[in-house]
């Protein structure tokens, strides 16, 4: 005699298809656990072949070092501001875009900025 839980979602036609899921559970489950246990020994098998392998490499050489990639980026920022004060001035305020690079248009712009009342 087996003893039913008094579930009452589990109860006359639904307890045949209970213990089949239950049996079914358990099979996942001691699969999963059979896995893991042979992937935790495969695992340390690879991270001791990926230590040895770093200690044969050699060491990685740039072709484009990084040095000059933050020279190359602060140079593309120079030129990004330049363009956008050549447009900014010569399409959005009307006045000649080559006026920029002039000193004497910034020594007006600060003299304008810091005029005393």
């Amino acid at each position: 005699m087996s003893i039913q839980p008094q579930d009452p979602t589990f109860k006359g036609k639904y307890s045949s298809f209970r213990k089949a899921w239950e049996q079914r559970w358990q099979e996942k489950h001691q699969e999963a656990q059979h896995h893991n246990e042979s992937n935790g020994r495969d695992r340390v098998k690879q991270q001791s072949k990926q230590i040895a392998n770093k200690k044969n490499r050699r060491p990685r050489v740039r072709i484009f070092p990084i040095w000059l990639r933050i020279i190359v980026i602060l140079l593309f920022c120079i030129i990004a501001l330049v363009v956008g004060l050549m447009i900014g001035y010569g399409v959005i305020g009307d006045g000649a875009p080559t006026d920029v690079l002039k000193t004497e248009t910034w020594q007006h712009i600060i003299d304008i900025v810091t005029k005393p009342n």
